[in-house]
């Protein structure tokens, strides 16, 4: 698979990358052994950079894909993230941030973390202070790369001059596109980018369901696409990117990945799945070229202004 740089500090990675949320929580009922067949069979097809949390059921989907990539630790990179609390608050207070990330190196039993992220923002810890701390764990060789991960221009600028920085990860699909000002700051910085969820949490994945269809826990429960008063006009939109696809002998997934690659040299989408069939069609994706007038007909079937913001929202913990 093509290689993409990631920042300017020597993180090269795969096209397309693995997003491990899903194998321990959000989207239905998980099979750690289907999930670790998932993941190698991801690296068998040449998958290089894999995506987990301490927040992907605190710890325990750290633990899965540790023991997945296990047998080719050295063949590949895996990047983690700490700052948020079980009541999804933010909490980047250095004493916890050090206890965080000594808690993944056991989770993942690893000796360093290639790349760091810091999940999101806290309002109280000014970033100078948070990357200081990440900084102590490059320093002591138990982190390689620094990343951010839904940080806004401000934070990137602040962060970066205190260590380099290598990584944002931010949503980014068809449906979800307001990180798109921030590409020229991580140019002018040097910074690479991650794509999570670059198939709108499932909603181009050519299988999307109404909102009943989940569980009340379901992460989709969230999302504002689901909305009913939206998911009808959504669904529009995925079905004339679905007609584009086929016409193209591909799917949708394929046509929003490569759409997502064709975009620019540094970004790196990181689909997930826990079907090892789902993962083979979407790292296939890479293989797809996308001509200027299909991107012509993208922009058409999917205007940005047309699909309703999908982010996450990280809700505070409740005022005591």
């Amino acid at each position: 698979m093509e290689t993409r740089t990631l920042g300017t500090q020597g993180l090269t990675v795969a096209a397309i990358g693995y997003g491990a949320m899903g194998t321990p929580v959000g989207y239905g009922p998980t099979d750690d052994t289907e999930s670790i067949a998932a993941i190698r069979r991801a690296h068998e097809l040449g998958v290089t950079h894999f995506d987990t949390a301490e927040m992907y059921d605190w710890g325990e989907g750290e633990k899965l894909l540790g023991n997945a990539l296990a047998p080719i630790r050295d063949e590949v990179t895996i990047a983690t993230k700490f700052g948020l609390t079980p009541t999804f608050g933010q909490d980047s207070r250095p004493e916890h941030v050090r206890e965080v990330i000594d808690n993944s190196l056991r989770n993942l039993a690893v000796d360093s973390i290639d790349l760091l992220y810091q999940h999101f923002p806290d309002p109280n810890v000014p970033i100078e202070d948070v990357v200081g701390v990440m900084k102590e764990y490059v320093d002591a060789g138990k982190v390689k790369y620094l990343g951010l991960s839904n940080a806004d221009e401000d934070t990137i600028r602040r962060a970066h001059a205190v260590h380099p920085i290598s990584v944002l990860q931010s949503g980014y699909s068809l449906f979800a596109r307001d990180v798109e000002p921030l590409l020229p700051v991580l140019e002018e910085l040097g910074v690479g980018f991650v794509a999570y969820s670059p198939l709108a949490r499932g909603f181009l994945s050519g299988a999307v369901q109404s909102r009943d269809h989940y569980a009340a826990d379901d992460f989709r429960q969230r999302i504002a696409w689901w909305n009913p008063e939206h998911f009808d006009a959504n669904v529009a939109i995925a079905g004339e990117l679905t007609k584009l696809a086929e016409s193209k002998g591909t799917t949708l997934s394929q046509l929003a990945l490569a759409w997502l690659l064709a975009k620019k040299d540094y970004i790196a989408p990181i689909p997930g799945s826990r079907s090892p069939g789902r993962v083979a069609q979407n790292i296939a994706a890479a293989d797809l070229t996308l001509t200027i007038g299909d991107l012509a007909r993208i922009a058409e079937s999917a205007p940005d202004s047309s699909a309703l913001d999908g982010r996450w929202r990280v809700r505070r913990p409740p005022t005591r």
